[in-house]
């Protein structure tokens, strides 16, 4: 069993348009904008970062928005539903500011003994926010949401599954234990993690599967430390059978990617070096930030990329 991975790093879906995500996640989430760059397999679109004040693992939300892409349909092989951890008593507020934000899905429940509330965003993914008494992280306060109601991080995630087993498996040589179970759903926790250290499976043998479009969930990505750690990860996945990737710089981290037998895409990702390394912390997420092999089209990416408003 493996040691090294620390809870969620990030989590990457897809987005039909650039404001209007941007909107959402700054303005109705309160997150901060922490990277504005570009898809380093296709530069002409953006790829987005949404997190607290510096982009701690476990707190980033990024996006691919492809104009005029179609919407995903949801199924089985997919993450279901992200859950940011919010703290206690503050689902009333939420509740409320959502709603003038025209937010889909809107709906108060229990689950595992925590009050949640669920949402969708403008392409209909499906999210939800924990009350969570014991999370200590410091959240953004900066775009207008109090620090007794703002958003800490990721608490977990929910993947749907036509056969839950096999995920079990790998979460549990991942170092994840199995902690709880809800009818068909199986809640896996790591321990030391970033706070985000909870995956939920929910097994259904009747769904179809899903495909992927704007509000899917392109990957999660799970946090090691630095890329000693990830190297010792990548092998022991490897001689377990696993196709991985090898070791990509992403500017920001770098990454490992490797198939799961649900269908679900993992990254494996180092907390180093950070957002932090090519704008000051009081600046991040303004500028254009282009991977080096694709500095050389600045003059027609500043052209052709839709205008990010704030």
């Amino acid at each position: 069993m493996l040691n090294q991975i620390k809870g969620l790093h990030h989590m990457t879906s897809l987005a039909a348009d650039a404001n209007e995500n941007n909107t959402f996640f700054t303005q109705a989430l309160g997150l901060r904008r922490v990277k504005k760059t570009v898809n380093f397999d296709a530069p002409d679109v953006y790829h987005l970062y949404y997190g607290d004040e510096v982009g701690t693992p476990g707190s980033v939300m990024t996006y691919f928005p492809f104009p005029n892409i179609i919407r995903g349909s949801q199924g089985t092989g997919e993450i279901g539903e992200t859950v940011f951890s919010v703290p206690k008593g503050s689902l009333g507020f939420w509740q409320d500011r959502l709603a003038a934000y025209q937010a889909d899905g809107l709906a108060l429940q229990d689950h595992f003994g925590e009050r949640r509330l669920t949402f969708k965003n403008p392409d209909g993914e499906g999210f939800a926010l924990a009350e969570i008494d014991a999370d200590t992280r410091a959240p953004w306060t900066g775009n207008g949401v109090a620090e007794d109601h703002a958003i800490r991080g990721f608490h977990s995630a929910g993947m749907r599954l036509q056969d839950d087993g096999a995920m079990a498996e790998l979460l549990g040589f991942m170092g994840y234990q199995k902690v709880d179970q809800s009818g068909n759903i199986t809640r896996f926790a790591v321990a030391e993690g970033t706070g985000a250290n909870t995956i939920d499976l929910e097994a259904l043998p009747d769904v179809a599967p899903s495909r992927q479009g704007a509000g899917s969930v392109h990957h999660i990505a799970f946090a090691v430390e630095d890329r000693a750690a990830q190297l010792e990860v990548r092998k022991a996945l490897m001689d377990t059978g696993y196709q991985v990737t090898p070791v990509i710089d992403r500017d920001y981290f770098w990454a490992i990617y490797f198939q799961t037998p649900g269908g679900v895409l993992f990254e494996i990702a180092t907390n180093e070096p950070g957002f932090d390394r090519d704008e000051d912390t009081a600046n991040l997420g303004q500028a254009l930030k282009l991977p080096t092999q694709h500095e050389h089209l600045r003059p027609t990416l500043e052209r052709t990329l839709q205008p990010i408003a704030g």
